[in-house]
């Protein structure tokens, strides 16, 4: 069955049209609202339990900033009371970490966002607890005694949730013992969780991005936790962290959409092709990407592109690097020309394009946990001046143009290192021409709609009556729109 004879899913309209911005809290913005704390120096090398203090006051506080990029939503990794700075060993799900201002952080900073016209995507962590998550404490105070021994998979006791020389005695997710994994059979752990993804969404939160979720190796758990999430809003996002085939997950009845990593290894691939690092990225999550040129990069979007439903398709979370990779600039060898290039394709590319905080400004990064540095609010002599400006071009030319956030793709051209595509939408029409080359090159423009396009990158215009060639820059790209 091709993808347009699939069932139709549903998903959320506003998603084809946004640009997303992830932020890892504890890295992002510290208010100093919040005291009394024992914090690593802001901006310092980032270490596995160290914490830096960063808040969701302070992200309120840096909305101009985030605005200005063409942002409208805001993913978040965990905000969720933890006793690690990643918050992904969560202790209690109704409360926002103190250390990130609480509920009334979080109250405010909703406010404030929504006022823009800016949604909010929180970071859903189901499969697995901690070890002081209250019920699982029970367990590790109580033993067989627990009222809650059924909460969790208990293989033998006692359990020894510290003591590494010994058997665990309960499953974990990837044998952590930081990191208990629930027992989703139980009804009453089943009914917890979904009322942890009813209750934010009711606190006015605009989706879940869920971790890990192919570890709930069961359907109708989702199709439930969609169903009560959708209950409350029907345009809440739900997208998954599936780093693989998503098919099962996304017939319409689970998750709207998936983190497109299978966007972002061709584009490493690509525009990284001359200066990849692999020593950085095969101890990331990214694995091995091997150099590939502009033929073998069409074919592979353009697979990519096919995979899922066309609806789905708009809604996927196009990344580029994340809090579980290398950042992008560091995958490349340090190729700021690299990532710019990647950032053009990935802001006119179908699906909703997401910036990873820090990436604007040029931030390095390796794999965890160095790919979660501090944003450099206080050091903006090291910004990186000419990729902030890109961005912000990018996102209003994608704002200001339906075709680059909604017309079809197709490519005209896929030679070397230069590639030429349209995205294509009713009467309207936007093309695009990237040159990875050292040297300027000149690239076949063919099949275009007649008429007035401007170069939103240098402002250039044309007038356009059939097949043309442009001139691209070396490292460079050429956007046009209607003029």
């Amino acid at each position: 069955m091709s993808p347009t004879e699939q069932p139709h899913p549903v998903t959320p309209a506003w998603v084809a049209d946004a640009v997303f911005y992830q932020i890892f809290p504890d890295r992002f913005a510290r208010s100093g609202r919040v005291t009394g704390l024992n914090l690593q120096p802001w901006g310092s090398p980032p270490t596995i339990h160290g914490y830096m203090g960063g808040d969701l006051w302070g992200v309120a506080e840096r909305l101009d900033h985030i605005q200005s990029l063409g942002v409208t939503a805001i993913y978040f990794c965990p905000v969720f009371q933890s006793a690690s700075n990643h918050r992904y060993h969560t202790h209690d799900y109704f409360q926002v970490d103190p250390m990130l201002g609480g509920n009334d952080a979080l109250r405010h900073l909703l406010d404030e966002a929504h006022a823009r016209g800016i949604r909010v995507v929180l970071d859903g962590v189901f499969n697995h607890a901690s070890r002081g998550f209250f019920q699982f404490n029970d367990l590790l105070e109580q033993g067989e005694a627990s009222a809650y021994r059924d909460w969790f998979h208990v293989d033998g006791w006692p359990l020894h949730a510290y003591d590494d020389a010994k058997p665990a005695g309960y499953q974990a997710w990837w044998g952590i013992r930081a990191l208990p994994k629930f027992n989703t059979a139980n009804p009453a752990v089943r009914e917890f969780l979904l009322s942890v993804g009813e209750y934010w969404m009711r606190f006015g939160v605009d989706g879940w991005r869920l971790d890990v979720p192919n570890e709930i190796d069961d359907d109708d758990f989702w199709r439930e936790f969609r169903g009560r999430v959708k209950a409350v809003n029907p345009d809440a996002y739900i997208v998954g962290e599936i780093w693989g085939d998503a098919h099962r997950w996304l017939a319409g009845d689970q998750f709207d959409a998936v983190m497109n990593y299978h966007f972002t290894r061709p584009c490493l691939g690509f525009f990284g092709a001359r200066t990849i690092n692999h020593a950085v990225n095969e101890v990331s999550g990214m694995g091995r990407v091997d150099p590939i040129d502009a033929a073998a990069f069409a074919r592979r979007i353009g697979e990519v592109t096919r995979m899922y439903h066309p609806e789905i398709v708009r809604a996927q979370l196009n990344l580029l690097d994340s809090h579980d990779t290398a950042r992008f600039l560091t995958a490349a060898g340090g190729d700021a020309g690299a990532f710019r290039l990647a950032s053009v394709f990935q802001m006119t590319y179908v699906g909703a394009p997401c910036i990873y905080s820090g990436d604007e400004v040029g931030l390095p990064g390796g794999p965890d946990p160095d790919c979660r540095r501090a944003f450099p609010w206080h050091d903006e002599a090291s910004w990186d001046r000419e990729t902030l400006g890109l961005l912000r071009q990018l996102t209003a030319t994608r704002h200001a143009t339906p075709a680059l956030r909604r017309g079809e793709l197709r490519f005209t051209y896929a030679e070397g290192e230069g590639l030429v595509y349209a995205r294509e939408l009713e009467e309207q029409a936007a093309y695009v021409a990237l040159n990875t080359a050292q040297a300027e090159a000149r690239l076949p423009l063919t099949g275009v709609r007649p008429g007035a396009y401007r170069d939103a990158l240098s402002g250039q215009t044309f007038d356009l009556r059939g097949d043309a060639e442009l001139n691209v820059p070396a490292r460079g790209a050429v956007v046009l729109v209607p003029a």
